[in-house]
């Protein structure tokens, strides 16, 4: 049975328990498995060899997450061919394959967790109440070393942007 870390974050200011581990820099980042669309699963060896931005939304389709991916699609026209952006959320791969092309997003990949949730429970941001993703950052060097972790403590609020790729470039 998965770790349970009750009121580990807040929703609206009610308190939600997240499902995992809490990760911590130096850690080795844990595999998982993902859904590239309905009949295509990722992992974490796919992107061997690259710096990896992991930023983690509840679901695309919201205010923050969608500004937040937009905002790190941005990011990475300017961080190089040796970085992915990846944004994982529990959104359908349809939703997200949408969402990005109304959105304009062409530079980050998006990977659903919706699934088993793999992502989530190995990385401690499943939200046990809402099977969602909690918002989050992780930056893993290239041998999946965390770099930098966010685990932000409300789910409505925003990352340090600026901090998650100071941590992207501090890797080169």
């Amino acid at each position: 049975m998965a770790q349970e870390r009750s009121g580990a974050a807040t929703f609206k200011g009610n308190p939600i328990t997240l499902i995992g581990p809490e990760l911590k820099v130096g850690d080795t980042a844990p595999d998982f498995t993902v859904s590239k669309n309905l009949l295509e699963d990722a992992s974490l060896k796919d992107f061997a060899g690259k710096i990896k931005l992991i930023s983690v939304v509840p679901s695309l389709d919201t205010g923050v997450c969608d500004a937040q991916t937009r905002r790190f699609n941005e990011e990475a026209a300017g961080l190089g061919d040796d970085v992915v952006v990846i944004t994982i959320s529990v959104d359908l791969p349809f939703a997200q394959a949408r969402w990005c092309g109304a959105a304009g997003i062409d530079r980050v990949v998006t990977l659903s967790d919706y699934k088993n949730r793999s992502f989530g429970e190995a990385y401690g941001v499943l939200i046990k109440e809402f099977q969602l993703d909690m918002r989050s950052i992780f930056v893993l060097d290239q041998n999946d070393k965390i770099a930098y972790v966010e685990y932000l403590s409300e789910m409505t609020e925003h990352p340090n942007y600026e901090a998650a790729v100071e941590a992207v470039k501090a890797l080169r």
